[in-house]
């Protein structure tokens, strides 16, 4: 596979030092609160309050670590006007870790999930401690948009008289475009996936299990940095045919086609990249399964850049029923493509299922994966290749570095990689 677009690069490193610029992050947390803050004023809306764990880290810049993601009990508010307001259970802490917030900070009051059972009301305690905030910030009778609640705090809400609307919009479209700081941040993060799957393609051998390769990029992403390993896809052999999402114990063997893909986070910017190898030497379905992959990708690629739409991308990739599948909803996930930043998906969204209708046009700062699927006509497995994508202002450069201009052999003598 050859790609007509260029392949980029991280500028800095990982540290930050007194004698390179770096990632910028005083300049990071203060622009992309400025862009949600915007988006705000634009919806309407009088703030948003945030209960997903990335949009908080996207206003406040502040985080508590991987164990708080989920159970509901932090969660922070972007106005329309004045600074970020965050509610977290570690404030003593956060005032010395973060600054920037001032004393805009309070702890927050939580259901647990339902664990504190509703005859203590837990959630008229939030309703009074919500309502007090918006008040100081003189928008308690704006629209509160939210973007995902417990359905106890949501009612106890529009019980108080606040109107609560769909805040998640107004979010996605404050990350859509990123800024110069986060695209460095998703380079670091995919550039710590280039690392592993060297490691990987060595491990790859007969008698490897799928699961001691998820084990192995778990070990060596924590080792280069990484503050979450959210999933290791690992599929080998006739598991990749259809494609299972998940991997298992098998075994690898001689023959086997094997696809994994790295979803991590580097100071909060994730990774989604595919890649695919054989164990062994590939027959020729299974060199024809990853040309073609390969080339349908290629043509996605090719057609990106500003103007453009994602329904131009869907219209140079086959229907579902061409490569095995009976529709587009079932085939939904294969030939495919999402924004990714602090969160995995993003705007935009490329698929035949939908980018028809309801198309999206390119920009210039946006940041996405684009992915691919074919399988191999004897049954013996699959192709799974994925890039990493930053639209610039005349096409687009790829940010995911390792070789995947042709199916990758290893674990055998003899094999390029052994």
């Amino acid at each position: 596979m050859e790609y007509n677009r260029p392949h980029a690069t991280a500028t800095w490193g990982v540290m930050a030092t007194d004698w390179e610029a770096g990632v910028d992050f005083p300049r990071l947390i203060k622009e992309r609160f400025e862009k949600a803050q915007a988006s705000v004023k634009a919806t309407g809306l009088g703030a948003v309050l945030c209960f997903n764990f990335d949009n908080i880290r996207y206003i406040t810049g502040t985080h508590i670590g991987e164990w708080c993601r989920d159970k509901m009990n932090r969660y922070a508010l972007c106005p329309c006007e004045g600074g970020s307001f965050l509610f977290d259970p570690a404030v003593p802490a956060k005032r010395i870790s973060s600054p920037w917030m001032e004393e805009r900070m309070e702890i927050p009051i939580s259901t647990m999930l339902g664990a504190l059972p509703p005859a203590m009301k837990v959630e008229e305690g939030f309703v009074r401690q919500i309502k007090r905030v918006l008040t100081d910030y003189g928008v308690e009778k704006e629209p509160l948009g939210v973007d995902m609640m417990e359905l106890p705090m949501l009612r106890a809400l529009e019980k108080e008289g606040i109107e609560v609307v769909d805040g998640q919009q107004a979010m996605l479209d404050a990350r859509e475009v990123k800024t110069a700081d986060e695209i460095e941040l998703l380079k670091q993060a995919a550039g710590m996936v280039d690392a592993v799957y060297e490691d990987i393609a060595r491990a790859i051998r007969p008698g490897t299990r799928e699961h001691e390769l998820v084990a192995l990029a778990n070990d060596k992403l924590f080792l280069l940095g990484a503050e979450r390993v959210e999933c290791v896809n690992s599929v080998s052999g006739a598991r990749g045919k259809p494609h299972s999402h998940t991997f298992s114990d098998r075994i690898i063997q001689p023959g086997d086609m094997v696809f994994l893909d790295l979803m991590h986070a580097f100071n909060g910017y994730r990774t989604c990249y595919y890649r695919t190898f054989i164990c062994g030497k590939p027959n020729k379905y299974q060199i024809e399964a990853y040309e073609t992959c390969s080339r349908w990708l290629s043509d996605g690629i090719d057609v990106i850049k500003p103007g453009a739409t994602t329904a131009d991308v869907a219209a140079v990739w086959p229907k579902a029923e061409e490569f095995g599948y009976r529709n587009e909803d079932e085939a939904f996930l294969l030939q495919y493509g999402h924004g990714i930043g602090l969160s995995l998906w993003e705007r935009p969204i490329l698929s035949r299922r939908f980018s028809f209708d309801h198309p999206t046009e390119f920009k210039e700062g946006m940041t996405f994966a684009v992915e691919c699927w074919c399988g191999a006509e004897d049954g013996s497995g699959a192709a799974r290749v994925e890039e990493e994508i930053v639209v610039t202002k005349d096409g687009c450069e790829i940010i995911t570095n390792y070789p995947s201009d042709h199916l990758i052999s290893c674990g055998l003598p003899g094999c390029e990689v052994y």
